[in-house]
């Protein structure tokens, strides 16, 4: 059995009073592993009908299964197709709580690894905008991975703090999610390790950061926004307290009923309309979920940015933005599409690139620019954005020009599939070449595969993309992406 902290055990028996006992042996359970369906990519239906694991339904995301452990789901054809996303089963709630809408504008602020980045990206349906951020920018990496393998085209990837986002977006968001940094109480069955960092840096530490990035947020929504808040710790300190003192300080905004389910917990007192999962409740581990609405019963006082955000319990300076990035007085406008030289997708782009494009019968192009940063070819969002920050990426990739040839990126392949491009190696996900593909090797051709002809060939596996090779007389040059290669 895990050892617990001392001070966290008294804490948890007071809270939970009755329940103390069968939360206390929920640590000698294992934890639930589960996965999420990209339905970018593919309906809920079809994957079913088409994956060899043992999946049962999570009963709060539609899209979310738990699987069994001993299942190599992240060595399967369909994990390097983007066809799932490996996530905790806990960890499905807050994003499938935002109500989004396609064409909203959308952050999440703490968005690494990209679990609930991913799903955000899907609901949109490839219009609006995703700005995932994570202050981190080692971190902010491997989130850009994660929503490249997902197909998520219409996105900015940023590495800022909530305060150079706030200063540079002013308020610009119909929807926010903030998955804060906490003290993990929620995940020590899950990752015993996490327990000398609650010792070292207990809640105390991280409620402080967790008003300043919610009081960030709520300054970015928009009149009529909605704002989801979670964490994965039992404390109030980091939970009901931090949305209690974001009410007071922000009149506008307030609390929305939560649906409950079998196994959910209404938070503590005034914040009973947030919810809690408890390891001894479901089959998963410890989250909380605040959902919260600005209200457009308000003045124009309430589109405001409060910099002094880290003085006094409750108090902080309030600077009206005198302008935005956007060249637009009022930053709670609705976003409208860059007028702008290059907006449209195919002015200015070399003919190498446009042959190559007009090749693909489902063009990914919707709502996307054509952009050239030196040699690098780019689609990005249609949308005045902030030059000053550190961007990991606008848009997607497309490819690159080099000395007059156009090479397509593993990016492009992962909006495509088998009916996208004319030139596919269409493979069975159980045809030992898949393998070899994904390892970085050469695959030759064999009797019976369909006529693949020289030059750029997209491979697939069940008629889903993984990525490119180069064809030359029955034989694949391997282009798949080093860094996500297959290990032995």
């Amino acid at each position: 059995m895990i050892n617990l902290p001392q001070d966290f055990s008294e804490r948890m028996r007071i809270q939970l009073s009755e329940e103390y006992e069968p939360f206390l042996r929920s640590y000698e359970e294992e934890g639930y592993a589960g996965l999420r369906v990209n339905t970018q990519k593919i309906s809920v239906e079809s994957f079913l009908g088409m994956t060899p694991f043992h999946l049962t339904p999570v009963p709060w995301t539609e899209n979310g299964f738990y699987y069994q452990k001993d299942e190599p789901v992240t060595r399967h054809p369909h994990y390097f197709a983007g066809l799932y996303y490996i996530q905790e089963p806990s960890a499905m709630l807050p994003a499938s709580l935002l109500p989004i809408e396609p064409g909203d504008m959308v952050l999440d602020l703490c968005a690494a690894p990209g679990g609930k980045a991913t799903e955000l990206s899907s609901r949109l349906q490839g219009e609006g905008l995703l700005v995932a951020n994570d202050a981190s920018a080692s971190r902010a990496k491997a989130l850009l991975k994660n929503l490249t393998v997902w197909g998520a085209a219409n996105c900015c990837v940023t590495a800022e703090t909530p305060q150079r986002l706030l200063e540079s977006f002013g308020c610009f968001f119909d929807k926010i999610l903030v998955d804060a940094p906490c003290s993990g109480e929620g995940m020590f069955r899950r990752d015993a390790g996490l327990i000398d960092s609650w010792m070292e840096r207990g809640p105390k530490h991280y409620a402080s950061l967790q008003r300043d990035i919610l009081s960030c947020a709520a300054q970015m929504l928009k009149p009529g926004g909605y704002l989801v808040y979670s964490t994965c710790t039992f404390s109030w300190a980091e939970d009901e307290d931090v949305v209690e003192e974001i009410l007071f300080r922000y009149p506008e905004m307030e609390l929305c009923e939560i649906p409950m389910r079998e196994g959910f917990a209404p938070g503590g007192t005034p914040c009973g309309k947030c919810i809690r999962l408890w390891p001894h409740r479901v089959k998963g581990e410890g989250h909380f979920a605040a959902l919260l609405h600005k209200r457009t019963d308000v003045s124009k006082d309430a589109c405001v940015v409060k910099r002094d955000i880290a003085g006094g319990r409750y108090g902080s300076s309030q600077t009206r933005c005198g302008r935005d990035t956007f060249g637009e007085e009022d930053t709670c406008r609705k976003n409208r599409k860059a007028d702008m030289p290059g907006s449209d997708p195919v002015a200015d782009m070399p003919p190498e690139v446009l042959d190559f494009l007009n090749s693909l019968p489902g063009q990914p192009r919707k709502n996307c620019r054509y952009a050239q940063i030196g040699e690098q070819c780019l689609f990005v969002p249609p949308y005045r954005l902030p030059k000053s920050l550190r961007y990991l990426r606008t848009g997607i990739l497309v490819g690159t020009l080099k000395r007059g040839r156009f090479e397509p990126s593993q990016a492009l392949a992962m909006l495509l599939d088998a009916n996208s491009y004319p030139n596919i190696l269409n493979l069975s996900s159980e045809d030992m070449r898949v393998t070899r593909y994904l390892k970085g090797e050469t695959v030759d051709l064999e009797a019976g595969d369909p006529n693949v002809e020289n030059g750029w060939v997209l491979v697939c596996a069940d008629g889903f993309a993984l990525g490119w090779g180069k064809c030359a007389d029955g034989r694949i040059k391997n282009k798949y992406y080093p860094g996500w290669r297959m290990q032995a």
